[in-house]
């Protein structure tokens, strides 16, 4: 079973995620960009420059998802484990999406459409995908506005596409309250997980 952990930086998945490490020490826990790979050190590169070009960035993104579907996701999920990634497709799609639709660098009619079409001959869906709701106001405040990805006029347009994403999959996802107390977020995750755990059959601990 494949479960992501989705959300605006400065949503708190990244704490959540940690946490849930004790809650299932058997789980394969993983994250994108991956943090283990060239693949992943060129993201990084990226988000770091200003200047990186909208289309190249995209591509970088997509080649180190394709690399940890190969090399991490698909044999865990071969071999009957539970995976839980901080981050995976959905944050392309929103993200980049927005990127490029700043950046006007497509003459396309839809930018999160076109990044889902790249994906979509390869990639692995999730089975469930919490999705860690806070504004972009408290989302940039969180998380210091350190990198480009971070900025409220831009974490806006981020968000506008996680709605979309939500409505045209409301069974995939579960949208969750992160401007409640940490402890709140984690046990609506716990309980969200627990849920699905049941229902696929997996054992829950």
């Amino acid at each position: 079973m494949l479960v992501t952990l989705e959300g605006l930086d400065g949503s708190g998945k990244t704490t959540v995620w940690e946490a849930l490490q004790e809650r299932y020490p058997d789980a394969v826990f993983t994250r994108e960009p991956t943090n283990d790979s060239w693949y992943g050190d060129a993201v990084y590169r990226s988000i770091r420059d200003d200047d990186a070009d909208s289309l190249a960035e995209l591509f970088l993104y997509t080649a180190d998802h394709a690399d940890h579907l190969s090399r991490v996701i698909e044999p865990a999920l071969e071999a009957g484990d539970l995976v839980l990634s901080d981050r995976y497709s959905d944050s392309r799609f929103a993200y980049q999406g927005a990127t490029l639709e700043a950046s006007d660098r497509l003459a396309v009619d839809d930018h999160l459409e076109y990044v889902v079409d790249v994906h979509e001959p390869f990639s692995i869906p999730p089975d469930l995908t919490i999705y860690l709701d806070v504004d972009p106001e408290t989302a940039a405040e969180r998380a210091g506005a350190t990198n480009k990805f971070e900025r409220v006029d831009y974490l806006e347009s981020v968000r506008d596409n996680y709605e979309r994403l939500l409505e045209r999959e409301p069974d995939r996802f579960v949208r969750i309250d992160a401007t409640q107390e940490p402890d709140a977020v984690l046990e609506a995750v716990l309980g969200t997980l627990e849920s699905a755990l049941e229902g696929s059959g997996l054992e829950s601990a």
